[in-house]
């Protein structure tokens, strides 16, 4: 699965988020995933790409 930015994923519990960015980790150069759940004063997370479309775990959805 590709992941998109402005993408709306479900999480396996059952949450919303949606994805603000793919970033760059400074020091290993991986893939990161910006994230914010999309219920009110939401943080901001941070996911590595790998985990974030990892298909065993099935973690998140895409859902738009």
């Amino acid at each position: 699965m590709e992941v998109k930015v402005k993408g709306i994923y479900k999480h396996y519990k059952g949450d919303y988020y949606i994805v603000e960015e793919i970033a760059t980790h400074s020091e290993t150069l991986e893939k990161m995933v910006v994230y914010r759940g999309l219920y009110e004063d939401s943080p901001l997370w941070v996911r590595p790409y790998d985990l974030f479309v990892d298909e065993v775990n099935e973690t998140f959805e895409k859902v738009v």
